[in-house]
């Protein structure tokens, strides 16, 4: 299975020029779902603008989604439901949603919003570094070369490769 494309639920991602730099070595078009209240000095060329309601962005990317594609988002709703319409995604630090992991990911974002809340405590996010920005460009390329040799080894008309 050849990837379509890459959804981006681009919100104020830091990691934009990780995805682009990753896609263009691949030859992979990129888009980037953003609202109409982002800032206009965060937009850029080919974002896929949706309008200001609620959940509008998430809405729009998953109506775009498809089987081929991989979406990248840390919403575990927009997540859950692009991996039920069949495509990959992962999150801003490349760690990969699948349906083995999304139950127990939502069950500890609860868990912790309850702990923060009850102790009157706003976990702030932490800030970003190198390693995830490693991570996330490494998880990208191991799904796109996954998917590459997936689609190499099911071509109609060609051998399998025997293992090593």
């Amino acid at each position: 299975m050849q990837i379509l494309r890459i959804l981006v639920d681009a919100g104020a991602y830091p990691v934009k020029n990780i995805i682009n730099k990753v896609a263009r070595a691949y030859s992979i078009p990129v888009i980037m779902f953003i609202g109409t209240s982002q800032r206009e000095s965060e937009r850029y060329p080919g974002a896929a603008i949706a309008e200001k309601q609620r959940d509008s962005v998430e809405l729009t990317l998953l109506s775009e989604a498809s089987v081929k594609d991989i979406v990248i988002t840390q919403d575990y709703g927009l997540a859950i439901l692009a991996i039920g319409k069949g495509a990959k995604a992962l999150n801003q630090d490349g760690f990969i949603y699948s349906i083995d992991n999304i139950d127990r990911l939502i069950f500890e974002h609860h868990l912790s919003q309850k702990t923060s809340q009850s102790r009157g405590v706003m976990s702030g996010l932490k800030r970003r570094n190198r390693e995830d920005d490693i991570r996330l460009e490494n998880a990208l390329v191991n799904l796109i070369e996954t998917e590459k040799n997936i689609e190499d080894k099911v071509r109609p008309g060609c051998q399998e490769v025997p293992a090593p």
